[in-house]
Parts: structure tokens; sequence; C-alpha cells
């Protein structure tokens, strides 16, 4: 007697959830980049391989499973941006965060730990904001910057409020490129900063904006801007901007990503 009913059990939903999650999980890291319209590309060029061969098309099916042979070292070359950020995303999980199981490990205290102070940051981008100086900084967190740091005036001075804003100074020369910080100092200036490809960008936002997505796409660090049009602050942190935000808004959102809470 043929069974009329596939056997389905707890581990088939597991299963298929979990492939869900994680295709739930790659279109957020894809959309709104050129890397969306591939990825769309390439999951028809294996249909159209799954057609070929139940046809038995014998000559087209060859070609076609060529391109299914490379398949992975191509979605390694072409998406590796994309990559970078999905490892990324997983270090940073609190089971994996090195910072936060070693201190939950060990029993240490939070105190001990270095953290940026936050108020010399926030006063200097409020006091630039109300002069419209346009303004850059980079918070590095758990990704080291050292090789965006190199590309830069290094400085290695203690982190200060004063110092910002004279840096970010119009008639400073150094005021032109990203300000690197890491617990409480400011590692380097005028440094340069990859820019984001995303298609959907807001085309009211400047290279200013571009290159603070840019980073945050590239590594776990949180990224300030002041626009100088508008004197408008932005944070970007994991790919994604807000823009124009109030400060009260930017010391918590600031306070939560730098806790890690976010």
């Amino acid at each position: 007697m043929i069974a009329l009913f596939i056997s389905f059990g707890w581990i088939d939903a597991l299963d298929i959830l979990l492939v869900a999650l994680l295709l739930f999980e790659i279109y957020n890291l894809v959309k709104g980049t050129s890397a969306i319209n591939i990825l769309i590309g390439m999951a028809v060029l294996y249909l159209v391989w799954l057609v070929v061969k139940m046809l038995n098309m014998r000559l087209l099916g060859a070609i076609l499973s060529r391109f299914i042979d490379v398949g992975v070292i191509a979605v390694i070359i072409v998406f590796q941006q994309e990559l970078r950020r999905f490892l990324l995303l997983i270090g940073k999980s609190d089971f994996l965060n090195r910072r936060n199981f070693t201190k939950n490990l060990l029993m240490l205290k939070l105190n001990e730990s270095k953290t940026t102070s936050l108020q010399p940051i926030l006063k200097a981008c409020r006091n630039m904001s109300e002069s419209k100086t346009g303004a850059l900084i980079v918070i590095e967190q758990d990704t080291d910057l050292a090789f965006y740091v190199q590309t830069g005036e290094l400085i290695q001075s203690n982190l200060t409020e004063a110092l910002i804003e004279s840096i970010f100074f119009k008639n400073n020369p150094l005021h032109d490129g990203a300000m690197i910080i890491k617990d409480n100092h400011i590692l380097a200036v005028r440094c340069v900063l990859p820019s984001t490809d995303k298609s959907d960008f807001p085309s009211n936002l400047g290279m200013r904006h571009r290159a603070a997505v840019g980073i945050t796409e590239k590594s776990d660090a949180v990224a300030l801007v002041v626009s100088e049009q508008t004197g408008s602050v932005s944070l970007a942190h994991h790919g994604f901007i807000n823009y124009n935000l109030t400060f009260e808004k930017l010391n918590s959102l600031l306070t939560e990503i730098i806790s890690g809470h976010i």
C-alpha cells in the first residue's frame, strides 16, 4: 500500500524555520544594495539549471553546471562585503562576544573595562551643530580599525570636547576626513573611510554620511555625522543611518550601542 502522507516531525519543522531565518537575514544584508539584483540573478540561474536538468538537455545542462560548480567561489567574491557584515553580526552576539563572554566567565566587574566617555563627544557635536561645523566621528568598538587609522594623521591624544571642536574647525588643515576614537583617545584624524554603495541611500545626505554608513558596513564601529549645510546630527551603525536626530535621541542611541545593548 502506497503511503498517502509524508512523515513530518519536529526536526523537519525546525529545519524549515532555520532556513527561513537564514534567508531572512540574507535578505536584510543585501536589500538596498546592488547585491540584491545579483542574488536574484543567481537564484534564477539555479532554477533554470534545475529545469534543464529535468528535461535532460545535456549540452545546455553541461554549460550551466559549470557555473553552478564555481558558485561558492563566486558568492564569496561577489558578496564579500555582505559576508563580512554577516560574520560581524554573529561575532557581536551576546553568546560569542568576547568581552561579554570573558566577563561572564570570570565574573569581572563591568566598570573594570575601558569604555569611551560619551559626554565630550556629545557636547562637541551639539556645539558644532549650532555653528554648522561639518564633522565625521568614528568610535571604534571590537573591530580593529588600524587600517583606516593609518590612512590619516596619527595624533594619539586624550579625548576632550575642545580638541574635537578645534580639529573640525573649517580653517584647521585637519578638519577634512574622519576622526577615529578608541577608549577615550583620539587615535587619528583626516582618515579615509569606505563609502557605501547602497542604491536607496537618501539623496539629501552627503559624502560624510555615505562614509559613515560605509565604515559601519565593514565593522561594528558607530559613526556620528554633523552636517555642514543644516547642522543636523546623524548616527550610523551596522550599515544603517539615523539622521536629523534630537540630542536626547542621539544620547540614548549612542549610550545603548556603546553599552552593548544594540
